[in-house]
């Protein structure tokens, strides 16, 4: 889809009219049908004639708790699992997947056969920077569950003409033998579980970067635009690394790079904004920002102006990069670097999660972490357990006060006594009674 616009001069205005097109026919598709949307945008004077991108700005946001709110009113109806954000009868719908539950309850998300299209033009783009191709053979390393972002990858595959393999039910050790038999030369797994199943490839004498693997994809998690992160997966596996990003409720909304630390917003398909952090006003290049995304192609459940709470840096492309070829889609510089709920403000600091992973996973003999975040004497207090081959926390400790400003207690802990995670990774543990955290205007 990138290289469409690659050659056109107003490469920008070019893709600007495309995803007006795309909101016009979406917003004529899903109105008045989606009660959700059409209560919503009620006070809007013919939303489906928008004239300009800008006019979204105007518009009100939708909060995941509206979303999860309107499935317990359907619920409650006696409707079972419900969304509440549908525009066709349930009859239309014929994909059942549901949130993680990480940051609240799990929210059940219905789609249709056009809509599990869309997914897959999403994720036609991924492969295509992936460069996977007929004859590629991807191994999805996931119990798969009601989550959807493993699914999708699993049925994308097959669309490119590449073998898809899954692997749920699974234990790791079992996969690793399953991918080395057959030959994966694509994995697609969490940054973590990818660098976990490394681990035990070590203990099973299994040299992971002697495989076939060429490709990592990875999602789920921050750390696929950490450089240390990325490093790490790229010695390891002795591959190339391509970061993913999306969300249930929302789709597959962003794509890396292979030689950069950071995700293009899949722009045909989404209409992002940014607001600053500070201020709640639309963000200038490379100031941190939440994102807000708007869905161009999910009629049966879309999101229009979704908080997602991903915190980025967004960039966009400078004139000379696009007369030189370059793509019109806003880039984030370090791909999501947290999320606005998980943002910590500890003595006065700033803490995010993926920057405390960034730190850790530079010391590659440190192979599981967990981070204890509580209160004693009236004082916040950080405590850190690191698996560590070494068994010198002093230098992990040295890091931290140099790149956070703030000491932390690092001890040792057993290599294997950590939680490890297939899904998406809780590290950081707040006891606070009292959680300091940044709010969003």
């Amino acid at each position: 889809m990138a290289e469409s616009f690659h050659h056109h001069a107003n490469a920008r205005a070019t893709l600007d009219a495309l995803k007006l097109t795309r909101l016009r026919c979406l917003l004529e598709e899903i109105l008045p049908g989606n009660g959700f949307y059409a209560a919503k945008l009620a006070r809007v004077s013919e939303p489906a004639a928008i004239e300009s991108l800008d006019t979204l700005a105007e518009w009100p946001f939708t909060f995941k708790d509206e979303l999860v709110e309107a499935a317990g009113m359907a619920v409650a109806a006696g409707q079972p699992a419900h969304p509440g954000n549908l525009t066709y009868p349930v009859e239309r719908y014929v994909r059942y997947h549901q949130t993680s539950g990480t940051h609240g309850r799990p929210l059940a998300v219905f789609d249709t056969a056009a809509d599990w299209q869309w997914w897959m033009e999403c994720w036609r783009v991924v492969l295509e920077r992936g460069r996977v191709r007929p004859g590629d053979r991807l191994f999805v390393a996931s119990s798969f569950g009601p989550y959807v972002g493993f699914w999708s990858a699993f049925d994308a595959a097959a669309t490119t003409g590449a073998m898809a393999i899954p692997s749920g039910g699974l234990s790791t050790v079992a996969r690793l033998e399953l991918l080395r038999s057959v030959g994966a030369t694509v994995l697609v797994a969490t940054p973590s579980y990818a660098l976990h199943l490394a681990e035990v490839a070590e203990t099973q004498k299994i040299d992971t970067a002697s495989l076939a693997v060429r490709l990592v994809i990875v999602a789920g998690e921050p750390g696929g635009s950490s450089p240390a992160v990325r490093s790490q997966l790229a010695e390891r596996w002795g591959a190339a690394v391509l970061d993913h990003a999306g969300a249930t409720e929302v789709g597959p909304w962003g794509v890396g790079d292979q030689r950069g630390h950071g995700l293009n917003v899949i722009e045909p398909w989404f209409h992002p904004e940014f607001l600053a952090v500070d201020t709640g006003r639309p963000a200038v290049a490379g100031e941190l920002s939440e994102l807000v995304l708007t869905t161009l192609g999910r009629a049966g459940a879309p999101v229009i102006r979704y908080r997602t709470g991903d915190l980025v840096r967004p960039c966009w492309p400078s004139d000379e990069e696009l007369a030189a070829g370059g793509c019109p889609w806003v880039w984030l510089e370090g791909g999501v670097l947290g999320r606005a709920d998980d943002m910590l403000i500890v003595r006065g600091v700033n803490i995010f999660p993926g920057a405390v992973d960034d730190i850790v996973r530079s010391f590659p003999e440190v192979v599981e972490y967990r981070l204890t975040v509580s209160t004693h004497d009236s004082l916040d207090t950080i405590f850190l357990e690191i698996e560590d081959h070494l068994d010198d926390p002093g230098r992990v400790a040295a890091e931290l006060r140099l790149r956070l400003g703030l000491r932390v207690e690092v001890a040792t802990a057993p290599v294997g006594s950590l939680p490890r995670f297939e899904g998406k990774g809780r590290r950081i543990i707040d006891q606070r009674s009292h959680v300091t955290r940044r709010p969003m205007p």
